[in-house]
């Protein structure tokens, strides 16, 4: 199973039939492109987004220094959503759904999607869960056990998958990432499509177009929303990033170079 490759990567016979098989097991797929530095604006200003109607949202991710979560194909996340409260997931990828238990797959917070982008894809499980009241900024703080983010369904997914004797009180803190969420419905597609700007606290910026649908309208939508994009002088051939990955490789390398300081603490969070 394979995240993204290379943009001009076409799929083999054999990718081609184990991505019909993960979306004939799936719930979604999110069709995404992400958009390199250089043609943000210009892409801003072809789909006519206004940035005054975007969410804002705070992001923080939960790992070791040296990633050791992520390297299992584990995700912990929180996150802070202005007007709608706080949430946190746990997602493990990749995923083959047939392969998930009964027990985990029929729960209300499970969703299985198969995220698809120019020469790739990966099939996640993911466990969601909101938060009754604020609890993200004090925990990220160091005032609240990390545990009480999680629900136990969330930290048996984690501890089930986790490497080694990983608990989430040994994960460090990785954020935050502040995101601009735009939903637009463009009058063309007559479907909706969202808009993420991912800021990184270097200045970096991911830009990510997406689409979600249903499992059996995936290549009809790709094909739609390509040549819609395309005829707006879009770029569909840069270099794919994951918001996910550049994130925790981001906090990673801040995180190890703090350790080598003079009388850095030995704990990670």
């Amino acid at each position: 199973m394979q995240a993204a490759a290379a943009p001009d990567a076409r799929l083999s016979d054999t990718e081609l039939a184990e991505l019909l098989e993960l979306m004939s097991g799936a719930d979604s797929v999110e069709l995404k492109l992400t958009i390199p530095e250089l043609g943000q604006r210009a892409t801003i200003a072809a789909l006519d987004l206004d940035p005054l109607e975007a969410q804002i949202r705070q992001v923080f991710f939960f790992d070791t220094p040296d990633l050791a979560l992520n390297r299992a194909g584990v995700i912990a996340r929180a996150r802070r959503v202005q007007g709608r409260g706080d949430d946190t997931i746990v997602k493990l990828r990749p995923v083959v759904p047939g392969e998930l238990p009964d027990r985990l797959r029929s729960s209300p917070g499970m969703t299985v999607e198969v995220d698809a982008m120019p020469g790739g894809y990966v099939c996640s499980a993911t466990l969601k869960a909101r938060l009754a009241s604020p609890r993200v900024r004090a925990a990220v703080a160091g005032e609240q056990p990390l545990r009480k983010l999680f629900t136990k369904q969330q930290r048996a997914f984690l501890a089930e998958h986790a490497p080694g004797e990983i608990e989430l009180e040994d994960l460090a803190v990785m954020g935050p990432i502040f995101v601009l969420k735009l939903r637009f419905t463009p009058a063309q597609l007559a479907r909706k499509m969202v808009a993420e700007l991912w800021l990184y606290p270097d200045g970096s910026r991911i830009l990510e177009l997406s689409r979600k649908c249903r499992p059996d309208r995936a290549f009809a939508a790709a094909t739609q929303t390509r040549s819609f994009l395309a005829d707006r002088g879009i770029d569909l051939g840069g270099l794919q990033q994951t918001k996910t990955r550049a994130a925790l490789e981001f906090f990673s390398h801040e995180l190890q170079l703090e350790a080598q300081q003079p009388g850095a603490s030995a704990t990670g969070s």
